[in-house]
């Protein structure tokens, strides 16, 4: 299959090197020249512009769209829309808001796929998992492109009608909060507690058959290793919130309650004044599995 990829950051160039693996075509664009020449290195087409992306696909165009949520999505589209027809496929790949999805199947002459895409850069080599939304022709043709994008057939799915993929993603990422909210907080009793543990050994036994093993707390065991139990400067302050926000207030629009998801974002949100051990880790975990920067402590303490 012939795919166009436009937005070659860690993701986007994640998507092209798996498509490239699994034997197809793909044409690459980017607004960065470098990010660009880092794609045909790998084996993609280079195009210079949207325009040249879509004149190098052929009649029927399957583009995956990985660029940062709002604006950019909107913009991008607009560039593409006087080459589209029923008969393409746009894949939005990025964190965009469910509401805007629905807003977009519906604005866009093409068949519009929201794809809530889960694993961050750590998943380069064992692939992605993605919840994908919108008119199921368009899913089952691009499903060859999903198989090599994601762990492969079992790694993917359509959820439903547009919207629906970025809508399971949103309320992921809210069980992702708490999940990291419970893993801090055991943590935090445990560095706090009455004994002297070396905590990449506690994190290395759970995950070794125990019930709460997971990818997470293999995350909390390379945190420790690297960091340190006390895990040294890393500081008290959690990045992000926004999809822990649309998971709250659709929580609070349905009314089903959610306090472990509401009370993980309150967590974060007031980890921007002073804190405590379980956001530090919280912090360190973002790092893991996304490759998000990590706030230091500037007085080491």
């Amino acid at each position: 299959m012939e795919l166009g990829v436009i937005g070659l950051g860690r993701m986007g160039q994640i998507v092209v090197n798996r498509s490239l693996a699994a034997g197809h075509d793909v044409v690459a664009f980017d607004l960065s020249a470098e990010a660009t020449a880092t794609a045909a290195e790998a084996g993609a087409t280079p195009a210079d512009s949207l325009d040249d992306l879509c004149d190098r696909l052929g009649e029927e165009k399957r583009i995956w769209l990985m660029v940062p949520a709002g604006d950019a999505v909107d913009a991008t589209l607009a560039d593409l829309e006087p080459h589209l027809d029923g008969d393409d496929v746009v894949v939005d790949g990025g964190n965009s808001r469910f509401h805007e999805s629905v807003r977009r199947a519906e604005e866009t002459d093409a068949a519009y796929l929201d794809c809530g895409t889960s694993g961050g850069p750590a998943s380069a080599e064992a692939g992605f998992s993605l919840m994908i939304g919108g008119p199921e022709w368009a899913y089952e043709a691009l499903v060859p492109v999903f198989d090599a994008v994601a762990t492969g057939p079992d790694g993917h799915d359509r959820m439903g009608e547009s919207g629906s993929g970025h809508y399971v993603k949103m309320v992921h990422n809210g069980v992702e909060y708490a999940l990291m909210q419970a893993y801090g907080e055991g943590f935090e009793l445990l560095a706090e507690g009455r004994y002297d543990l070396d905590m990449e050994s506690v994190a290395r036994t759970w995950n070794n058959g125990a019930v709460i093993r997971s990818w997470l707390l293999e995350l909390c065991e390379e945190a420790f290793r690297e960091e340190g139990s006390d895990l040294g400067d890393v500081a008290d302050r959690v990045a992000g919130g926004s999809t822990g926000t649309w998971t709250v207030e659709e929580a609070l629009e349905q009314e089903v309650p959610v306090p472990l998801i509401y009370q993980a974002l309150a967590e974060r949100f007031d980890s921007r004044n002073e804190g405590r051990f379980s956001r530090r880790l919280a912090n360190r975990l973002r790092y893991g599995f996304g490759r998000h920067e990590v706030a230091r402590r500037s007085d080491g303490a």
